[in-house]
This record gives C-alpha cells, sequence and structure tokens, in this order.
C-alpha cells in the first residue's frame, strides 16, 4: 500500500509524525518546568515558614524539611519522631504522648503534643518544651508532616503567670483580713478562705446562694435595708458589725464597702473589705497586758533596777531601788547615777559602764560582771550592781540598765560566818588547852591551899603562898576569858535585878576608875528583871569600866545607864541581827579618847587590843562579847574619836516567878553562909593525874573522909568489885585512857544504882554533858578547883540536903579571906591593864576567880540517899 502512496504523502505523515513527537516533547518539558517550578515554589513557602517542618514517608524516608528544619535539627535526614525521642531521654511519659501521636499520624488523624525535653548544651540545666504537630497527607497513607516549635520561652512565661496567680490567690485567699463581694441580692459571688474561716463556713456554703449577707450578720440592720448593706446607717460604706462565728457566738469587725453600678445606675456587686476587730482587740489587750506585766515585774521588783541615759542620769527608778536610796520614786529623775553611791565606789562603776558600752558593742572579752559599791548616805548598805547596754536599731547607744541586788544581809551573813569561825577556832584552843591546863591550875591551887592551911598570916612564907595561888587563878582566868569569848564556859543564870546588881557593884568600880574619873549611875524606873549569871554579868560591867578607864587617862566620866525598850523590828548592825522583843539596856559610856573607826569591826576580836605590849592580854572586850551572847543578849558599840564611846548591851527581859525568886534567894544565903566542911564517909577517887588525884585525897582526908584513890577505870572497877559496899560517893575524872569517867558510871550503875558520882573535868561541862545520859545523881565539879570548893561540894553531896556552891559574886569576893587568896572567884582589885595594886589580893583584869563556875548540878532533882 506503501508503495501506492505517492512519496508526498510519506513525506507528509513524516513530517506531521516528527511534529507530533515535538509536540509531546515539549509537552513533556513543559510538564518538567511546571512541576520543578511547583516543587520550587513549594520549597520556597517551606523555606519561608520559621518554624521546623518536614514531610516523612511511610518508610521513614524524608519527602521534604525546610530550612528552619536543618537549622534547628542540623543537617540530618531521621525523622522527627526519632529526633525527638533523643531529646526526650529517659522522661516515661513525654515519650509515650510522642509514640501516640506518630500512631495516630499514620492512621489517618492529626494531632499536637507539648513535650518536655533535655536542653541540648546543658543536659542537667532547666528543662525545655517543645510544640509537636502530625499531620496525614491526603491520598498519601502513612506519609506525614511533622512541624516543630521551640515553646520555651511561651512555657516559661505561663509558669511565671501562673506563679503569680497563685500568689495572688493565696494572698487573696489567705490574707489577715476578710475579702468578700455579694451582688445587689446579698448573695456571696465571692468570700476568701480567711472569711469562711472566721464564719466558719466554706466557700461552697456562701456560693450556692443559699446563704445571704444578712444571714451572717449578728447585728440586726434596717427592715428596709438593702440585701447588700450590711450597716445600720442607710447611707453608710463603712462601720462596725458583729458576724456569726463558727463557735455559735460572734466577733466585732471592720467593714469597709464599695458599690460597683452598672450604666443605668443599678448596683451590680460590692466590693467590701472585713477587719477582724475581735483578734485585733485581744492582740491589742495581750499587748497591754504584757506592758502592765513588765511594768508591774519592773515596779514590784526585788532587786533595784534603774533605766539611765548615756549620760548615766537616771531616767527612770523602780520601788526597791528607791528603797535603797531611802528617797521616793519621782525624786530620783534626772540624778547622776555616779551621785548615788558612796564615793569611793565611783571610779569603779564609772568603769563598768565604759566596759558594758565596749562589750554590747561587739568588743572582745568577758561580759561586765557586777560591781560592788555602797550606797551614798547608806553605810551599811551594800549592792552588787549589774550594768548593760541599751541600743537604738542602728546600733547607737540610748543608755544603760542598771541591776542593784542589796547584798547587804548575804555581808552581814559572811561577818557572821567569819565571827563563827573565829569563835570556832578559839573554842577549840580554849578546848584543847581546858582539860591539861586545869589539871595543872588544880594541883598548883590545891597544894597552894594545903600550904595556907600550914602557915598564918604572919608567917613569912604565907605571902609567897598566896603569889602562888593568886596567879594560878590569872592563869585559870585566861582560860576561862577565852571560852567565854567561845560561849563553852558553864552558866548558872538566875533572876536578876540589874538595879540591885549594879548598886552592889558600883563601890568596886569606884575603887577600880580612880578619884579622876566620875562615875555616873543612872537607873532606869520599873526596870524589868533578867536572867542572867550574876557573876559572869559582874565581869562585863567591870571589864567595860576597866576598858573606859584606860580610854580616860587625863580624867572624865563613867555613865552606866539603865532602861527598858521594845524593838518593833529587826535591829541590823554589823553582821549581826537582833530579833524584834522586850530588852534591858545597859549602857556603859565614857569621855575618853574614843574608838577609831578602821579598829570598830575588830573590837571584840581575842587578843586584839591597841594598848602598849604588857598593858592588856586582849581578852577584856572578846569576854564581854562571849558572855553576853551566851547569855542571849547582843553588845554594840558607838563611838568617835575624841568624843568617847557607848557600850550598848541587849538583855532580853525576864518575868520571874515568885518561886524562882525564893530558890535563887536560898540557894545565894546558902551559898554566902559559912559552913562546917568536915564529914564522913568512904569516897572513891578516881584520877590519871597524880598530882591532883594526890591533892584531892589529901584534902579530903584531913577534912575527915575515907578516901580510895585509883588511878584509872580499870583499877576504880577492881576496887568497886572488893569494896563497893563501903564506898559512899565515886569522885572521877571525865576523860582517861581506855575507860573514861562516863563509861565507868555506866558499870557503876549496873551494880551500884545509888552510888552518888561527881565529874570533875578540865573541860566544860556542855563539852561531854550528852554522855552523861538523863542520871540525876551526877554532878560536876570543874577544875580547876580548890579546896573549900571540893570539900563543900562533898559536903553537899553527902549531907542531908544537896545545896549547889557557887563562887560568891564578883563585888563580895573582892574582898575575899586571905586563906581563900581569891580562889572563889570574881574581879580581883588589882587590874592588868591599869597597872594598879588596890587593898588586897592581886588577880587579874578580866577574869573571875578559879572557883567562879566550880560547882554546878547537871541534873535537877532529888539526889539519891541525900
Amino acid at each position: 500500500m506503501a508503495e501506492g502512496l505517492p512519496g508526498t504523502a510519506i513525506l507528509a505523515l513524516a513530517g506531521l509524525g516528527v511534529v507530533a513527537f515535538v509536540c509531546v516533547v515539549i509537552a513533556a518539558v513543559l510538564a518538567l518546568l511546571s512541576l520543578r517550578r511547583a516543587y520550587a515554589l513549594q520549597r520556597d513557602m517551606g523555606s519561608a515558614v520559621p518554624q521546623p517542618r518536614q514531610v516523612v514517608a511511610p518508610d521513614g524516608r524524608t519527602l521534604f524539611a525546610n530550612e528552619a528544619f536543618y537549622e534547628f535539627f542540623g543537617h540530618v535526614d531521621r525523622p522527627t519522631p526519632l529526633l525527638l525521642a533523643e531529646e526526650i531521654g529517659g522522661d516515661e511519659d513525654a515519650r509515650e504522648q510522642l509514640e501516640r501521636l506518630a500512631a495516630n499520624a499514620a492512621s489517618g488523624t492529626a494531632g499536637y503534643v507539648e513535650l518536655r525535653v533535655r536542653p541540648r548544651d546543658d543536659p542537667q540545666g532547666p528543662p525545655e518544651w517543645r510544640y509537636v504537630a502530625a499531620y496525614p497527607l491526603p491520598g498519601r497513607p502513612g506519609t506525614v508532616l511533622w512541624v516543630v516549635n521551640d515553646i520555651t520561652l511561651r512555657r516559661q512565661m505561663e509558669q511565671i503567670i501562673q506563679e503569680d496567680h497563685e500568689r495572688f490567690v493565696d494572698l487573696l485567699e489567705y490574707a489577715p483580713i476578710g475579702f468578700y463581694s455579694v451582688d445587689e441580692h446579698g448573695r456571696f459571688l465571692f468570700a476568701n478562705r480567711t472569711l469562711c474561716d472566721w464564719l466558719g463556713l466554706s466557700y461552697e456554703d456562701l456560693d450556692n446562694g443559699m446563704i445571704g449577707l444578712h444571714d451572717v450578720l449578728d447585728t440586726p440592720v434596717p427592715a428596709d435595708a438593702p440585701p447588700y448593706h450590711p450597716f445600720a446607717e442607710p447611707d453608710a460604706t463603712r462601720g462596725e458589725v458583729a458576724f456569726k462565728d463558727a463557735e455559735g457566738g460572734s466577733f466585732r469587725a471592720s467593714i469597709s464597702q464599695d458599690l460597683v453600678r452598672s450604666d443605668d445606675g443599678r448596683v451590680v456587686r460590692t466590693r467590701s473589705v472585713v477587719r477582724n476587730l475581735s483578734r485585733e482587740r485581744a492582740v491589742a489587750e495581750a499587748l497591754e497586758r504584757s506592758v502592765q506585766r513588765f511594768e508591774r515585774f519592773f515596779v514590784e521588783a526585788p532587786v533595784g533596777i534603774v533605766l539611765l541615759d548615756a549620760e548615766a542620769r537616771l531616767s527612770e527608778a523602780n520601788k526597791a531601788f528607791a528603797a535603797l536610796i531611802g528617797k521616793p520614786v519621782a525624786a530620783l529623775a534626772g540624778h547622776s547615777l555616779f551621785d548615788l553611791v558612796h564615793e569611793e565606789d565611783r571610779e569603779r562603776l564609772r568603769s563598768a559602764l565604759e566596759r558594758a558600752a565596749q562589750a554590747e558593742a561587739g568588743a572582745e572579752g568577758p561580759a561586765p560582771g557586777p560591781v560592788e559599791a555602797r550606797l551614798a548616805g547608806h553605810t551599811e548598805a551594800v549592792c552588787d550592781i549589774y550594768v548593760s547596754r541599751m541600743t537604738l536599731v542602728d546600733g547607737a547607744t540610748d543608755g544603760f540598765i542598771a541591776h542593784f541586788i542589796d547584798t547587804t544581809e548575804r555581808k552581814n551573813l559572811e561577818v557572821q560566818f567569819a565571827q563563827s569561825q573565829k569563835i570556832q577556832a578559839v573554842g577549840q584552843l580554849a578546848g584543847g588547852i581546858a582539860h591539861d591546863f586545869n589539871n595543872l591550875l588544880t594541883a598548883m591551887i590545891g597544894f597552894s591551899d594545903l600550904l595556907l592551911l600550914r602557915h598564918r598570916p604572919g608567917d613569912q612564907s604565907f605571902a609567897d603562898i598566896m603569889q602562888i595561888k593568886q596567879n594560878a587563878n590569872r592563869a585559870a582566868n585566861l582560860v576561862r576569858q577565852l571560852l567565854a569569848f567561845s560561849r563553852q564556859q558553864t552558866l548558872q543564870p538566875k533572876v536578876l535585878d540589874v538595879t540591885d546588881t549594879l548598886a552592889e557593884l558600883s563601890h568596886l568600880l569606884r575603887r577600880l576608875i580612880g578619884e579622876n574619873i566620875e562615875l555616873k549611875m543612872i537607873h532606869g524606873r520599873d526596870l524589868s528583871t533578867v536572867r542572867a549569871d550574876q557573876g559572869q554579868l559582874e565581869q562585863v560591867i567591870v571589864n567595860l569600866a576597866v576598858n573606859a578607864r584606860d580610854a580616860m587617862a587625863e580624867g572624865g566620866t563613867l555613865t552606866i545607864r539603865t532602861y527598858n525598850t521594845t524593838t518593833r523590828h529587826e535591829k541590823k548592825r554589823r553582821g549581826e541581827v537582833m530579833p524584834p522583843g522586850d530588852y534591858v539596856v545597859i549602857e556603859v559610856s565614857d569621855t575618853g579618847c574614843g574608838i577609831a573607826k578602821e579598829h570598830l569591826d575588830r573590837i571584840f576580836d581575842p587578843f586584839f587590843s591597841t594598848k602598849e605590849v604588857g598593858a592588856g592580854t586582849g581578852l577584856g572586850l572578846s569576854t564581854v562579847y562571849g558572855i553576853v551572847k551566851q547569855t542571849g543578849g547582843f553588845v554594840y558599840v558607838d563611838s568617835r574619836v575624841g568624843e568617847g564611846a557607848t557600850f550598848t548591851i541587849y538583855l532580853p527581859q525576864y518575868e520571874a516567878d515568885t518561886a524562882a525568886g525564893t530558890a535563887g534567894a536560898a540557894e545565894d544565903a546558902t551559898a554566902k553562909g559559912g559552913r562546917d566542911l568536915s564529914g564522913m564517909g568512904t569516897i572513891l577517887l578516881v584520877e590519871d593525874e597524880d598530882a591532883v588525884r594526890s591533892f584531892g585525897a589529901r584534902a579530903l582526908r584531913n577534912k575527915g573522909y575515907e578516901v580510895l584513890e585509883a588511878r584509872s577505870g580499870e583499877s576504880a572497877m577492881d576496887l568497886l568489885r572488893e569494896r563497893g559496899a563501903e564506898i559512899d560517893l565515886l569522885i572521877t575524872d571525865v576523860v582517861m585512857p581506855r575507860i573514861d569517867g562516863p563509861t565507868l558510871v555506866r558499870h557503876v550503875r549496873a551494880h551500884h544504882p545509888d552510888l552518888k558520882v561527881i565529874f570533875i573535868s578540865g573541860y566544860t561541862e556542855d563539852a561531854f554533858r550528852k554522855k552523861l545520859g538523863e542520871d540525876e545523881g551526877i554532878l560536876f565539879l570543874a577544875k580547876p578547883f580548890s579546896l573549900k570548893q571540893l570539900a563543900a561540894k562533898v559536903k553537899e553531896v553527902l549531907g542531908e540536903r544537896a545545896v549547889v556552891v557557887t563562887g560568891a559574886p564578883a563585888a563580895a569576893t573582892a574582898a575575899d579571906s586571905s586563906v581563900s587568896g581569891n580562889a572563889s572567884g570574881g574581879p580581883s582589885r588589882r587590874h592588868s591593864t591599869a597597872g594598879r595594886d588596890h587593898d588586897r589580893g592581886r588577880g587579874q583584869e578580866q577574869g573571875g576567880g578559879a572557883g567562879t563556875r566550880g560547882a554546878t548540878v547537871l541534873r535537877a532533882g532529888p539526889k539519891p540517899g541525900g
């Protein structure tokens, strides 16, 4: 057929084919160009979007990713889910959200999540946030467009806003004041938690519209008041009301309220603020009570408290300090602190203020301690002062606080304790020497008495023997004075008329003080009686008179004055406290040279003396002190140099009954009366000191007694077993080796219960009284004793009636017979301080004779066989 076509036709067909091919090629080229332009447009569109975008095929290949994607994730072609999984790390919750989003997108469901991822630069830093969206492409199953955005900044802002919102809500809810808002019908639109707690209701209780504003008020409002208006006054915007509280009561509150109105003037809601006045008033009352308590603590504090300005001037002071100073509180303001203390203590107080300021300002070193100071005008008042600094807010000094603690009583107790220690020390000394020394003196005095029996006053040896005895008595006085000061001597108190006692003593006093000193005796009217040892009381007066005489070398006046007094309050003087009560006062005043102030505190110390060496023993005033204190009294001294001194003795008044007075009179009469001291009977004398035993045995044999001697308790028990039935009286020493006197007597009582006993000892009676038990048939004779005292005591015990033999009063014994040699006691007429000799005998300034306290009944009651 081709052969049949003309060549022209063939050429025409060929041309058409070429044209068609070219058209196809052109069309393909145009289509390709169009596709490239579309891709380029799409690429340009993707690049123009700032958020990372990626198209992922079902097999995970990246079909498309814009520039933002590569800038965000780097030049990687991995799918977005894998890249995000790496950023998520171990956060399982975020991983589950990402996996769920990918699964939904693969199944054709679009979605988005916000994921928390780790920072790329600092994995340990605060987390970052990603917005991730997945969109399935239509017509391409499994192909997904992933969109990623960094929302870290937005989430941070949201968190800040959320925290601010929570803080605001917390502030609003839990503010210490209440907030509420009600609508025009009084229904609550809002109430914070504080108000709900005050009302005892929950927000839900108020929000349901069942409770209105007027329902929670406890104060009545006018019937025509709007539901939103809480006040009694119709136009009020603030005022005080009462709300019902959670406990069923009410509380007072202050409300400030604004009204929010619509454009047409209708009330829409309120803005209301509530202050709980009950709590504020409770706080104010608590503060007021606190202030009152502080003021009460300040004003009523038992220690003195003062507030000082920076110049140490008083701005405030409490009552305790005013009492210390002796001025009213109002009169103290403006005074300088230094003017209120003793001049000698001001510099130390000034230094304490400086140290307090430095210590509070941060200076190194310990905090300032107390300053001991005396108050001006009150020589007896001593205080410990504690100073601290008051500061302002900026640390500047605003003044000082000073606490004054009265230590006067403590100082007095310290003085009393020191005095008691001193007395105890002297007492131990006296008790230690009394036994051995008195044994020696007993032998000396006793053998002197035996010699005097063989030598008459005209004999040449008589005076020598008297000198020996008198000096032995002086030595005994020294021991007795030490015991008097230490309050260990044995007293025999009885009811005394002080006026009569002083009258009897006046003659001796006039001879003692000399003709150049005038003696004035001023007796008080209706003077009460006292209970005291007469000899010791006379000793006190004599010692004070001698002391006054020595102070008036050029003459003067000695005045002894008595009177009754009653003290209503304690009297404090120099460390001693005299209780209130009724007293008889004896004042001994002189016009002599006086006592220096520095010596007043030591005037009663033993062995303290301002006289020349050899002019006194230093025991005169200490003996006065000891006797007065042991009697239950008090002695004080007042003196000024050049004006004289006054010793004031306070003795407790005693209401003497008739029986006591009669007994005392009978006792004195018996003691003063002369008696026949001879007798008959067998006496067992037990004494470990050979000299004392020898003297006692000879003395008693001279009086007609048969005497059995034993030098120990064991020997005495042997004699009692052999001749116990013959023995009428046991005389035994108290302190002996192995078997002492009390032990011996206990053995004797087992076989001879009625045997009479006399204890003799160089110790005082009180030193062993407890060892004697309740045996009423035991008497005591103190060493040293004379022949006459020993014989009298034995006669008393073996006689028909037991009468206590005591030393005669000082006034009488001063003129005792020459044979006694002042052995019976009392002040003699020669006083070592004065250095003068008087009419008869030689004695010693402060003491009574050896036998003043010679005989004492330990237990009252009938004597067996007597």
